[in-house]
């Protein structure tokens, strides 16, 4: 983890200033560079392209069980914590889909007023209708 924090400040601060205080020798920075990805990271990356299109023909509606679901019936061997958390890392948080709310109830079984205006709509004075 202080590697990568090096990595991503060492356009701010010398190499040689930051690995003093978090305890990384140079020669170890330089050889976590050219070390390669483990195996798990290039699996996760792998998993993460699958995800993210999946997430994107799901119009950002898809969460992680959803999502799980749908990789395991495309085939893809992925656990449902491990596809939690890429999704969490990455910022990938479903939109619920807005509940439809029913503002008017028009089969009720109460009796309707009649329309009195609709009938004829000759007043003799103001507000007598």
């Amino acid at each position: 983890m202080s590697c990568a924090f090096i990595e991503t400040e060492r356009a701010s601060f010398p190499i040689s200033r930051m690995c003093q205080p978090l305890g990384v020798s140079q020669s170890g920075f330089f050889a976590w560079r050219e070390r390669p990805a483990y195996q798990r990271q290039r699996q996760d990356m792998v998993c993460l392209a699958l995800i993210r299109t999946a997430f994107a023909l799901s119009n950002g509606t898809c969460g992680n069980p959803r999502m799980h679901r749908d990789l395991i019936d495309d085939g893809h061997r992925i656990g449902r914590h491990r596809t939690a958390r890429l999704m969490r890392e990455n910022g990938l948080v479903a939109r619920q889909k807005r509940r439809f709310k029913r503002t008017t109830d028009s089969q009720h079984a109460w009796p309707v007023a009649l329309n009195l205006i609709a009938q004829a709509f000759r007043a003799e004075k103001p507000d007598q209708k």
